[in-house]
């Protein structure tokens, strides 16, 4: 599957209990990369892509399959690491004080590659950041 998360400088996803994922342009950017694929949401995040062909699914990372992406707001994933090949993060460039954070460690080039990053205006950031990770075949 292809993991999608937005995150704070350490590596925060959630802030009082908020999300940190509101921002419009973010939104629109996952909608058009994700165009022609499935995109699976939980509930929790549903009000983001109101009016939007997309999938809703509380186990969605148990039902996605490799072509498949999740946006992920409020779910550990650490758990389904073998089922990752890609994992897409914006990142604000800010420090909340978050309460729930990414659990997957992409830190280790001999496992996750980072393929891609640009910069973009967002609605509520002056500049977010997106990069794009590949896990490594190690065969």
């Amino acid at each position: 599957m292809k993991l999608i998360v937005c995150l704070d400088d350490k590596n925060g996803m959630l802030f009082n209990h908020r999300r940190q994922s509101r921002d419009q342009n973010v939104t629109a950017d996952i909608l058009a990369m994700t165009a022609g694929s499935r995109l699976y949401i939980n509930a929790y995040s549903a009000p983001l892509f109101e009016g939007q062909t997309v999938t809703v699914a509380e186990d969605m990372l148990s039902l996605a399959n490799e072509e498949d992406y999740c946006f992920v707001e409020n779910l550990h994933v650490a758990e389904y690491a073998d089922r990752i090949q890609e994992v897409i993060l914006y990142k604000w460039n800010r420090r909340y004080p978050g309460d729930f954070f990414f659990d997957l460690d992409i830190t280790d080039p001999a496992q996750w590659q980072l393929s891609s990053s640009a910069e973009f205006a967002g609605n509520s950031h002056e500049t977010i950041t997106k990069e794009r990770y590949i896990y490594a075949d190690k065969n």
